[in-house]
């Protein structure tokens, strides 16, 4: 087993990787931009090291820097968590380079199943069901007017290099092809550095359904039970359950051997995640793309199954082979889990930094939340908005439901908007408590109806809010003047280990 990790990563995931790392009994580093120095995640692990600036790119994009510390810590693994650079095939190679293990799959997986064209050819090799589409990359505007007529409408626009619903355009007319064209090529390049993009046809009424796959250096690769992830915003997933309501008994099993023929494709060696869409009206699936790393879900999967992936992803850098065969993955019950952000819901989602002024977190049977949060923490903007996993277990997805709402209902933060009341009402809904939703539940039938709700003692909220804003502001212009309203020096702190 490893001798340190070195976590590059922030937030909650890199305390959910900390955390493995202790029960594995393995000392962990954290990372942090100037920015994140009082974060929780520096408080909690074994040692802590500055990477520079607040800017990602200067800081937990910064390979020179977090390498550099790896060395200086004598870490022999690095976990990226995910985001970031948990799938940069040139970071996992000078990972190895300096004898450094990265915590993930090898580098022709992450290279493959990083480009959605390439992917698309590699698993239609191996069988796996694609999306009429394309498996190459647009050249210009006619080429896309070409294709376009090709597959028909209604068609998706898509940034080979994407993810999290960046560079993607729906089309439903031919006119608009050029306007996608150029769209999605922009939000490619500035998104992820690659303006490549392509055309795939548009699934009607479609659901986001995704399974987890594991494996090792030995050549086994194991499925687990699905997760539905159709509840989105902007095609960012906010909401997850496992199972679906969808898929049955054989669905699931033929879905599961399509995920493992995908990852058979780049000879996959890790935890990762295969999506594919379904259509609403057939139930017929389609690969999607695959993920290769942990997903923000994966506790959902982890509570109905009792498979701890976060560990067994370590142990299976480390060599050693998967300790079950699939006839061991069984599940019980429903889970579900909500992404908390520090977002406004009733202001078009936009994010809400500042300093959290008071905090209470749900508890009670078998309710799990991962979070970086903490009295008194203040939540930068320079990052992810997303604060939280909150993630419960129900015997029934009823009895879940419930458990669910009440959770909901304890959670509390001060300081700051967040979108636990929206949670709240998704879950609280009668469409879902139905299981009768698509990708576009929120956008098309959810936000209309929440939008239209009584807002009693809306004056109240407003200057509440302007008292809010005042103070923070007059907190803001005391730190610049180097000074800080109670007094104190506010830096990250460590009852054992370093901080640098």
């Amino acid at each position: 087993m490893f001798k340190k990790i070195l976590i590059a990563n922030r937030g909650e995931i890199a305390i959910r990787v900390h955390r493995a790392c202790c029960e594995l009994g393995i000392p962990s580093v954290a990372i942090f931009s100037e920015a994140d120095r009082a974060a929780l995640h520096v408080r909690v692990c074994d040692e802590a090291y500055c990477v520079g600036p607040a800017p990602s790119r200067q800081s937990y994009l910064n390979m020179d820097r977090i390498l550099e510390v790896a060395q200086l810590t004598g870490t022999d693994a690095i976990h990226p968590g995910y985001g970031f650079l948990s799938e940069n095939a040139e970071f996992a190679e000078r990972c190895a380079a300096l004898g450094i293990t990265f915590i993930g799959p090898n580098t022709k997986a992450i290279r493959v199943m990083g480009n959605k064209t390439t992917s698309r050819v590699a698993v239609a090799e191996m069988g796996v069901p694609l999306v009429p589409g394309m498996k190459e990359n647009l050249r210009d505007e006619a080429h896309a007017m070409e294709w376009a007529e090709r597959i028909g409408l209604p068609l998706m626009m898509k940034a080979a290099a994407g993810g999290g619903g960046k560079g993607m355009r729906m089309v439903t007319r031919m006119e608009d092809v050029p306007a996608a064209f150029r769209a999605a090529k922009s939000e490619g390049l500035n998104y992820f550095g690659d303006d490549c993009v392509y055309l795939e046809r548009y699934v009607e009424s479609p659901r986001h359904v995704e399974i987890q796959v594991l494996g090792d250096k030995h050549g086994n690769i194991l499925y687990f039970p699905e997760r539905e992830c159709s509840i989105q915003r902007r095609h960012q997933k906010v909401i997850e359950e496992a199972p679906s309501t969808i898929v049955d008994a054989e669905m699931r099993r033929a879905m599961g051997e399509a995920a493992v023929k995908a990852a058979r494709a780049v000879g996959y060696d890790s935890a990762g995640t295969v999506e594919f869409i379904v259509s609403g009206k057939t139930r017929d699936f389609f690969f999607l793309e695959m993920n290769t790393r942990l997903q923000v879900e994966h506790p959902i999967t982890e509570m109905i199954t009792g498979v701890d992936l976060c560990k067994e992803m370590i142990k299976s850098a480390a060599g050693d082979p998967l300790p079950f065969t699939q006839e061991d993955i069984t599940f019980d019950g429903h889970a579900i889990e909500c992404r908390i952000y520090a977002e406004d819901p009733d202001n078009n989602f936009l994010p809400t930094p500042g300093k959290i002024i008071g905090l209470r977190v749900p508890g009670g049977p078998w309710v799990r939340d991962e979070s970086g949060m903490y009295d008194g923490l203040d939540v930068p903007i320079h990052y992810d908005p997303m604060l939280s996993k909150l993630a419960v277990w129900g015997s029934t997805r009823e009895r879940a439901i419930t458990r669910m709402l009440r959770a909901l209902g304890e959670y509390s933060v001060k300081g700051i908007k967040t979108t636990i009341p929206f949670h709240a009402r998704v879950i609280g809904s009668e469409a879902f408590a139905a299981g009768d939703f698509d990708t576009h539940y929120i956008d098309n039938h959810f936000r209309p109806a929440d939008a239209a709700r009584p807002m009693p003692h809306e004056d109240v909220a407003l200057l509440a809010s302007a008292i809010q804003a005042y103070r923070r502001d007059k907190e803001r212009a005391q730190h610049m003047l180097g000074g800080h309203p109670d007094g104190q020096e506010h830096s990250a702190w460590k009852s054992s280990g370093r901080v640098r």
